[in-house]
Parts: structure tokens; C-alpha cells; sequence
């Protein structure tokens, strides 16, 4: 499976309104420093203690906005 990683700081600069809710998002323990990935599918991943956990999902030209935000491609 291939990711882009990126900070909690990134991901919410590309969220989009009606992607995932920002309270859910912080209730999970998403801040600026998280370490976040995203598959191709559109899942967001946190990584926590015991390991990667899905949070959500991005919706539309996800893909386009994640690489213009990180500067990565699919790895």
C-alpha cells in the first residue's frame, strides 16, 4: 500500500469543510505535531503508541491537494 505522510499541521491546512469534523479529529488526539499518512483510497491514519489508526477520510481531488501540501508523491 502506498502513503504520503505529513504533520496533523498539514492535514488540516487540506481538509476540506465537509471531509472529516475538526472536533472529531482533535477527540482522537490530532494536533499541529502528529504524524499523519494518507492511502490512496483517501484514508487518514494517526499514528499513535500501539500503532497506525484510522481516523477518517478525504473526499474529491484529494490526491492533487495532498501533493501540492507536501511536496511528496506515493511512496
Amino acid at each position: 500500500m502506498q502513503f504520503i505522510e505529513m504533520s496533523g499541521k498539514t492535514l488540516l491546512k487540506l481538509l476540506h469543510d465537509d471531509e472529516v469534523p475538526l472536533a472529531a479529529l482533535r477527540q482522537v488526539g490530532l494536533n499541529d505535531e502528529s504524524i499523519i499518512r494518507v492511502n490512496r483510497q483517501g484514508d487518514i491514519e494517526i499514528r499513535l503508541p500501539h500503532g497506525w489508526e484510522v481516523i477518517g477520510g478525504l473526499l474529491g481531488n484529494y490526491e492533487e491537494r495532498i501533493r501540492r501540501n507536501t511536496g511528496l508523491d506515493w511512496a
